[in-house]
């Protein structure tokens, strides 16, 4: 898998599909336990749908991307946004659409609220976080008994090799920090200049649909919304086909 360097860190990337100056480019934000392995064959089966390319990374500290020093600062979000600029610069995206998963969710909304990017068409979120809720705390409390006594370890260690620790410490120990309980971001939404697709599953077990319905009142270019039923945090992998179906008429509609 080709490397490129960013934010002092080198990260891991795969693209596919049309040239950036041929189409716009779909870029592709992990969840906070993931990295590109983990999105499986969505993006791919996203780009052949909308003839968009296809940018997939690793954040630092997941998969074969660097690590990053322990502990991760509950602001570690508004950091990834951050660095997006020069990762997307490094690896000449032109015109693109952000589809964010959680956290990556998250960053994608972070980024579109504070910069002037004129590039962005437009973002797609999957299950995103816009403020902490105290189910979302519960279901990471249980991620971290699971790390410690299943196999899940194990299983993430598949995807992030020698990252594996980094990669759920880091955003386990910061959610579970409790400055966490403070966290919010909905200041971002109103400064929104993009369009904003956000899907959520019914039973996500990390999050209600208020975290909808917040983006839905205050995305400052407007937002449509999907609950998607029978389907839990993660949409592209529990109902791949009706998410795959909303992804690709929102990505028309902004290419056009």
């Amino acid at each position: 898998m080709p490397f490129l360097q960013a934010g002092g860190a080198r990260l891991e990337y795969r693209s596919s599909g049309p040239r950036p100056s041929a189409a716009p480019t779909l870029v592709f934000l992990h969840e906070g336990l993931g990295c590109v392995g983990m999105w499986r064959d969505f993006p791919d089966l996203a780009g052949e749908a909308t003839g968009c390319g296809v940018f997939v990374y690793s954040r630092p500290g997941y998969g074969a991307s660097d690590p990053v020093p322990l502990p991760r600062p509950v602001t570690y979000m508004h950091d990834d946004a951050a660095a997006l600029p020069e990762i997307l610069r490094r690896a000449g995206i032109e015109r693109h659409i952000l589809v964010g998963h959680s956290d990556g969710g998250s960053i994608a909304l972070i980024h579109g609220g504070s910069t002037a990017d004129a590039n962005l068409l437009g973002i797609v979120t999957l299950a995103a976080h816009v403020f902490c809720e105290d189910v979302s705390v519960a279901s990471i409390a249980e991620a971290k008994r699971a790390y410690e006594t299943t196999d899940l370890r194990a299983r993430l260690a598949r995807h992030h090799g020698a990252n594996v620790d980094c990669a759920f410490w880091g955003w386990n120990r910061a959610w579970l920090d409790p400055a966490f309980h403070h966290w919010n971001i909905e200041a971002y939404l109103p400064k929104l200049r993009v369009p904003v697709l956000s899907i959520q599953g019914a039973k996500d077990e990390y999050g209600t649909l208020a975290q909808l319905e917040a983006i839905l009142r205050q995305a400052g270019a407007g937002a449509d919304i999907l609950v998607i039923p029978r389907c839990g945090h993660s949409p592209h992998k529990d109902q791949p086909e009706a998410t795959l179906a909303a992804l690709a008429e929102f990505v028309t509609r902004r290419k056009s």
